[in-house]
């Protein structure tokens, strides 16, 4: 019985591991065609993936290629637009020479007739002076009476003629005479009166203790440097040079005040954008008191006292203007010193003579301020503030715009042109691009929410900051396209202009 149960035993047993065997290799092949088969989907998918990335990166280079080729079609729309404005003033120019040519031809006819008809006339005159004296030899025996009333007749006329040649000698003399002696009177005073110049330049170099204080004038990110250059409007350059920093702008005013207050910050030490606001202002306030002062030494100089604190003000911004590369400041005590000699040669008040000299070119001062030529805002703030008719006067016509009242009108007039044409006194250049320089300031200004705007980089690069109640983000981008399609279209410039709109909100508040 025990045998028969191990028999049955073994039989069972070995048909289980038989069943197991079985079950096991039918799981093992089930598990390997699921593992073929996600391995395909797999390797679908990845090949599905490639081909996308592929297609997306064809998309992009084409998209990159695409805006190459609109920039350039843009930039040669523009160099078309640009040939076409200039074949458009070389046409213009071209019909203006031919109109000069013809009218130059029709003056020439028209001399010519009158030439021939004058030609005609004398000979006429001639034929009727010899007829007349033949009638006379045939009259001769008429009565005395007649005789002499025609001779006297005949003479008259001759003496006439006679008279008014020794009429135009005799003012030939005299004009010729009042050259010398004003040739004379000019030279004696231009002997008596010489003044040194020197030219203005448009950059300022600040020392600095070492290089180290370089990175703390640039600060962290640039923020240091670019807080200096919004609050004064100049061009900060830091390079390689040991031992300086460039402060650079067109305007004098503002590059003295940013080079003040450059000093300062170096020297306190404390480089961060508030400090920075708190030097700049101090030193726009230093600069107003250092422009009163000039105004009161060159009044001085000039002897000319009792002058209004506004005059005395505006004289003093002079010291920071040019004409032509000329201190200006220094051209009107010029004037003032070569009219008051003038003046006392020809027996004139030579107090009035300086007064007037002094202060011809005081529009020069308000001009970007008021509207009109500086001869014109000149006599109007003179006006303004209690001058004498013969010093209005002498402003407003010291360029000859309008006929002279006074002989101080005269006077400043010869002594502005002596002091102007001397050699060394003016230099064009400088002064034609410090003039496209203000032009470009003055365009940017023009335009609706612009608070402040800023020529640097010697003219290539023009920063404009914008009201941020007045001028959001979309509106920045449209004003900085329309300026610099503005500056195309007004101004001639050499290269190209960067224009750079800026928009910040700054709150301040005090804690008490």
């Amino acid at each position: 019985m025990d045998t028969v149960s191990t028999l049955l035993g073994l039989v069972f047993g070995g048909a289980a591991g038989f069943f197991a065997e079985r079950l096991i290799r039918g799981s093992a092949y089930k598990t390997q065609n699921e593992i073929l088969e996600l391995a395909k989907r797999d390797g679908e998918n990845l090949r599905r993936d490639a081909e996308l990335s592929a297609k997306e990166e064809g998309l992009k280079r084409r998209e990159s290629v695409e805006k190459e080729l609109n920039s350039l079609r843009d930039e040669i729309r523009n160099q078309e637009r640009k040939l076409d404005k200039r074949e458009s003033g070389l046409k213009d120019q071209q019909d203006d020479i031919a109109k000069k040519e013809r009218m130059l031809e029709t003056t020439q006819l028209k001399l010519s007739e009158r030439g021939k008809v004058v030609d005609a006339r004398e000979k006429e005159l001639e034929k009727i002076i010899k007829q007349e004296q033949e009638q006379l030899y045939k009259i001769s025996g008429l009565d005395q009476k007649t005789a002499t009333s025609m001779l006297m007749d005949q003479l008259e006329r001759e003496l006439k003629n006679e008279t008014g040649g020794l009429i135009l000698k005799h003012e030939a003399e005299l004009k010729q005479q009042s050259e010398k002696l004003a040739r004379e009177i000019i030279g004696m005073s231009i002997q008596k009166y010489a003044s040194a110049h020197t030219s203005e330049t448009t950059v300022s170099t600040v020392d600095i203790p070492n290089d180290e204080m370089k990175g703390r004038i640039i600060g962290r990110e640039g923020r240091n440097i670019r807080a200096f250059e919004k609050a004064t409007g100049v061009d900060v350059i830091v390079d390689d040079t040991p031992g300086v920093v460039v402060v650079s702008a067109f305007d004098s005013v503002r590059r003295e005040t940013a080079k003040q207050a450059m000093v300062k910050l170096i020297q306190d030490g404390r480089i961060h954008p508030t400090r920075i606001d708190e030097i700049v202002l101090e030193s726009q306030k230093e600069m107003e008191e250092f422009i009163r002062r000039q105004g009161a030494e060159a009044a001085q100089e000039a002897d000319v006292p009792n002058l209004h604190e506004k005059v005395i003000e505006l004289m003093g911004r002079l010291y920071f203007r040019t004409s032509y590369s000329q201190n200006v400041l220094r051209h009107s005590i010029e004037v003032a010193h070569l009219t008051g000699m003038m003046a006392v040669q020809l027996g004139l008040n030579g107090n009035l003579a300086r007064r007037c000299g002094f202060l011809h070119d005081i529009g020069k001062a308000a001009d970007h301020e008021m509207e009109g030529g500086h001869p014109a805002v000149g006599a109007e703030l003179l006006k303004r503030y209690g001058e004498k008719g013969e010093v209005v006067h002498a402003a407003k016509g010291h360029h000859d715009d309008i006929r002279p009242e006074y002989i101080y009108t005269v006077l400043v007039a010869a002594a502005d042109a002596c002091s102007a044409s001397r050699p060394g006194a003016r230099r064009e250049t400088l002064e034609k691009y410090v003039r496209r320089l203000e032009e470009l300031e003055t365009l940017a200004c023009g335009f609706p929410g612009v608070e402040q705007a800023f020529a640097v980089q010697a003219g290539r690069e023009i920063r404009v900051i914008v009201n941020p109640a007045d001028v959001n983000d979309r509106e920045a981008a449209k004003l900085c396209r329309d300026l610099a399609t503005s500056i195309e279209q007004t101004l001639t410039y050499p290269g190209e202009v960067k224009v750079t709109v800026l928009r910040e909100t700054k709150i301040i508040e005090y804690a008490k």
